[in-house]
């Protein structure tokens, strides 16, 4: 079965194959976002960390679709007392429901949550390996690259890495391509990057960069409502 992999901007993805699985849910508010919360159905929301450009709707869209959401267990805490079936979970650990399995990884990022103009901890940040129909997609969350991606791509072999190049706030080209070459999956999709003028890059320098040091890797540049399937 193809998985359908489609970008919503910034580091919001729907996956789609038996399941559909929507991750860091920032639409209201994101100016690249071609749907609206409302427009949105899944299965499973994955949050990576509690920020609002990755938090977003998760709420809204969980209560609308009566589905659950997943997250570190801080963050899960706090998803609980707004009314929603939260799921939590921690680094290293595979929550399977739905027909998913959701494995959370390490990343390198900070991860309050922002209430009452008040900044509540709320865990760790995250990425997220997600098997679905014996695929396997790795959204890397917010991050840096650290040399525990090369164990992620042993550990899991995703064929498909989801992986930020803005900046600024994660990493950008020049450390994304090193996380391409350390996981190595089939094909790399960048994201997190253009929503903001602080985070304005060229995709098309980051393909340029993997395809050109990284063998066996295609690159893949989504527009906002576009989608991949492999």
């Amino acid at each position: 079965m193809l998985l359908k992999v489609t970008w919503y901007g910034h580091a919001c993805f729907m996956l789609e194959g038996s399941k559909k699985v929507l991750i860091d849910p920032f639409l209201t508010g994101n100016p690249l976002a071609p749907v609206k919360p409302n427009e949105v159905t899944a299965d499973v929301i994955l949050v990576t960390h509690g920020h609002g450009d990755h938090l977003g709707d998760a709420v809204e869209i969980a209560r609308n679709n009566d589905c659950p959401v997943v997250g570190i267990h801080e963050l899960s805490r706090i998803l609980s007392a707004k009314g929603v079936e939260a799921v939590g979970m921690n680094i290293g650990g595979t929550a399977k429901l739905s027909g998913i399995a959701a494995t959370m990884v390490k990343a390198f990022h900070s991860a309050d949550v922002e209430e009452d103009g008040e900044l509540i901890p709320a865990g760790d940040p995250a990425g997220f390996v997600v098997e679905m129909d014996g695929q396997k997609v790795y959204h890397c969350g917010d991050t840096d690259v650290f040399m525990d991606m090369q164990l992620i791509g042993e550990l899991y072999e995703p064929e498909v890495m989801l992986v930020p190049i803005g900046g600024w706030y994660t990493m950008g080209i020049r450390e994304a391509v090193k996380a391409v070459e350390l996981v190595r999956p089939r094909y790399a999709i960048p994201m997190h990057y253009n929503t903001f003028p602080v985070i304005e890059t060229n995709p098309e320098e980051f393909k340029k960069a993997v395809e050109g040091r990284v063998e066996g890797v295609s690159v893949v540049v989504l527009k906002p409502g576009e989608s991949f399937e492999f």
